[in-house]
């Protein structure tokens, strides 16, 4: 039986960023339960870095990531991860308080919104019906290339000797004597610590670990690949109904990737497209834009995992602090990954510090005990 002082349980985003900032200083293992890391969340975000997505509570982790994501160190790139998009909230003629809303969420924060009217709006989208009226401005969203930085990730926690095992979904766990006695569908290994990194199977990877759960929920979002006619322009922002009804953005080739910004309670599974949110996207998308769809080339869903409060949860379990909780991490998993790395690394190693401006305290999963 091999042993390591860390196995992390998933390969995803979460658990590879937060094995590259550990591997320096421990032996690491990750087991993943998949053929290929990231294949269920990881590999089908929406890709994009905003600071406004999943509110205030996430925003310190989100700016926190900026830096890593601009001009990552040269051990990881050689490039940065993030390409200018800018993102325009929308709404209907009489939605002004949505905007006022969404504006006093933040007001405490770095975050600036520009408020724009009919005519602001048209400088962006020049498609947009005549009835949406009410625009926000966060000229700092970004695009992100989510396979190169899972691939850096994963690529420097090898460097730094961690291993992963592919196709190693965790089965039994049973802790005694100071360390955790692990079997799996690769084999059998020991470690002194379990990082629960598992997305959408966090409370089960804790269920089988005999650690009460903190009540991670998935939840289906289904995205679509269209194309239209006349094409987006290249310069075309990420667009977001203000009352979370949709979101749509540019993809290469004249594409767009488009959501109903669903939230359907879920399995955790490996998610497919419900017909019914495929049409609520379309038919959204059409009243709020004067393209016609001329193609459906692809569809897929994801899951998005929330604890109650709807932040992470990164931490050692008040239960068994051998067990640290590296999960919830909503929608924003990627935009969040490097500042949530480093925050679990400061949680594990000594002499490693939280990011700036990011209250460790927030993310505990002690809250839900």
């Amino acid at each position: 039986m091999m042993h390591f002082d860390i196995a992390v349980i998933g390969a995803g985003i979460a658990g590879a960023s937060i094995a590259s900032a550990v591997a320096e200083h421990r032996s690491v293992l990750m087991l993943e339960a998949e053929a290929q890391p990231g294949y269920h969340a990881t590999g089908r975000s929406a890709a994009f870095w905003t600071e406004s997505y999943g509110g205030p509570g996430v925003q310190p982790l989100t700016t926190a990531s900026r830096e890593f994501l601009v001009s990552p160190p040269p051990e990881y790139a050689e490039r940065g991860f993030l390409e200018p998009r800018g993102a325009l909230h929308i709404g209907k003629t009489g939605q002004g308080s949505l905007a006022d809303r969404l504006r006093a969420e933040f007001v405490a924060t770095s975050l600036q919104f520009d408020r724009l009217d009919r005519a602001g709006i048209l400088t962006h989208v020049a498609a947009m019906r005549p009835e949406w009226t009410v625009g926000l401005w966060e000229p700092e969203c970004c695009d992100i290339d989510v396979a190169a930085m899972h691939g850096a990730y994963l690529r420097h926690a090898a460097k730094n000797g961690a291993s992963l095992a592919c196709n190693a979904m965790l089965t039994a766990a049973r802790y005694s004597e100071g360390r955790w006695h692990l079997q799996s569908r690769s084999g059998s290994y020991s470690c002194d610590l379990l990082i629960n990194a598992a997305g959408a199977w966090a409370d089960a990877v804790a269920h089988i670990c005999a650690i009460p759960s903190v009540g991670i929920t998935p939840f289906r979002r289904t995205v679509l690949q269209i194309q239209t006619d006349p094409a987006p322009p290249a310069d075309l922002p990420l667009v977001i109904g203000l009352d979370g009804s949709f979101y749509f953005k540019p993809e290469s080739g004249g594409r767009i990737w488009l959501s109903p910004h669903d939230e359907t309670p879920a399995e955790a599974c490996d998610a497919a497209p419900e017909e019914i949110d495929v049409a609520l996207a379309i038919d959204r998308f059409e009243q709020a834009v004067d393209w016609q769809i001329v193609r459906l080339e692809h569809k897929w869903a994801g899951l998005r995992s929330f604890a109650p409060d709807r932040l992470p949860v990164i931490g050692c379990d008040p239960a068994n602090p051998q067990f640290f909780w590296a999960a919830g991490q909503g929608g924003f998993g990627i935009q969040t990954a490097p500042a949530a790395a480093q925050l679990a690394a400061s949680l594990l190693i000594d002499g490693m510090s939280a990011p700036d401006g990011v209250d460790p305290s927030l993310y505990l999963p002690d809250r839900f005990r």
